[in-house]
Order: C-alpha cells, then structure tokens, then sequence
C-alpha cells in the first residue's frame, strides 16, 4: 500500500508536536524520505502531469508548515541563501541537485549582499533528504529536470530574504 499525502502530513504533525526544535525536523525528514521512496507517492504528486514550479500541497493548520512539490525542467541555480527565520527540508524524487552548504564571511549591509564562502558540498539524489535549519546557507544547482518536495516551516511565498554572494576568495570544497 502506498503512503499518501494525507500520512506524510500526519507523520509530520505528530513529530513536531513531539518536538518543534531540530529533532523533530530530523523525524519528518526521515518521513518524507519514505515518501520518495515510493513510486507510487512521487508518480502522484511529482508525475509526468506534474509541471508547475512550485505547488501547495499542503498547509498544516495548527504548526503552518507546508508540503510543497518543485518541477523543475531545466538547469537552474539558485544564489546562497537561507529560509529567513524558519526551516526547510529538501527532498529529492527525481535528478540530481547538487547542494552547497555556506558559512557567513559578512552579513549583508543594506542593499549591499553579504559574503559567503562555500564549505560543503554534495549531491541530493532521489530518495535523499536533507534538514536546512534557520540561519543555514545554501544554494541549489540542477543540471537538468529535477523533481522534489519540499517542507517549509512555513510559507515561503512573499518572504524577503537576505542576499549573499560567494566572497572572491571562497573557492568551493568537494
């Protein structure tokens, strides 16, 4: 029997009842991870009829966080950010996104970007999912199609975010 949407939210709600904080992201994670690992999963909410860039799956109504579905059809990266005051868990179903975790050389000043220099970087394969805490820089880049879910916090349409960029220096560490 597959696992549905409908458990992933429910699995999810019950471990951040449990627990609000990290561990409790670590236990949805290990939950979404179940659902890329099920074909039957990913074909429903990622399949070929799947093409919007971002969709709401769903919104929790008591914690807020959200389950989110990204098509992706082409290469694309994004510039090193975080999530503003929240979280989010990246989930790989289909293609590879190589990820590049940052640390902070200068915090952004006004309109002028803040420093980054990369120190980690890997790939997210199907079935892969990783926890990005608040304040964990990251940037993703796709080669190719990807397909993934991803579970905010909260909502992130709308949020302003800082702005970074890689410091002249901050070459990157395979």
């Amino acid at each position: 029997m597959s696992y549905t949407l409908e458990q992933l939210a429910a699995d999810c709600h019950a471990a951040i009842a449990a627990n609000p904080g990290p561990a409790g992201r670590e236990a949805v994670r290990r939950h979404l991870e179940r659902a890329l690992k099920d074909a039957e999963f990913v074909d429903a909410h990622l399949g070929d009829h799947a093409t919007a860039a971002r969709s709401l799956l769903y919104e929790d109504p008591d914690f807020h966080f959200c389950i989110m579905a990204h098509v992706y059809e082409g290469a694309k990266e994004a510039p090193p950010h975080d999530h503003a005051d929240t979280w989010a868990i990246y989930g790989q179903a289909k293609g590879v996104t190589e990820m590049t975790e940052w640390r902070k050389v200068r915090a952004p000043e006004g309109e002028k970007p803040g420093k980054v220099a990369a120190e980690k970087v890997y790939e997210l394969k199907p079935g892969m999912a990783v926890v990005y805490n608040e304040g964990v820089l990251h940037s993703p880049r796709r080669e190719g199609p990807t397909r993934l879910i991803r579970i905010e916090g909260r909502n992130l349409d709308g949020v302003t975010r800082d702005l970074y960029e890689p410091a002249a220096d901050g070459a990157a560490a395979k």
